[in-house]
């Protein structure tokens, strides 16, 4: 067999891989969250956000809001060099990010049902 055909069996199997891998995927929520970034940004998302009265004055006195929280979750990365995830019961994280064109860092304390933003700040 040349190798003219062996890409053609090739390709119509790859093909057809991605039409079963689409009809059966299409409109579940699968993700590839596999990197440490994502992860931690994928569990602080699904608990309880609850906003410090520190980070409230903060998002009022840059005339943010809680959305903006929900944008700087989905669209940032977090800096794991000025986290502290040693502790044993809730781990804090720094998140960074651009929302709106202003870059934000975003500190997080992270517990098992619930997930605290203690403090926001312009950069």
């Amino acid at each position: 067999m040349n190798i003219a055909k062996r890409f053609g069996f090739y390709g119509f199997g790859f093909i057809i891989g991605l039409v079963l891998l689409f009809f059966f995927l299409n409109g579940k929520k699968a993700g590839c969250d596999y990197g440490p970034d994502a992860r931690t940004l994928k569990n602080i998302k699904i608990k309880q956000r609850v906003f410090s009265t520190q980070s409230l004055q903060d998002l009022k006195k840059n005339n943010l809001d809680t959305a903006t929280v929900s944008s700087l979750l989905k669209l940032g990365d977090v800096n794991f060099g000025e986290s502290n995830t040693k502790l044993d019961s809730c781990k804090v994280y720094v998140i960074e990010g651009s929302v709106k064109k202003i870059k934000l860092k975003m500190s997080v304390q992270n517990c098992e049902k619930t997930a605290t933003i203690t403090s926001i700040a312009v950069q």
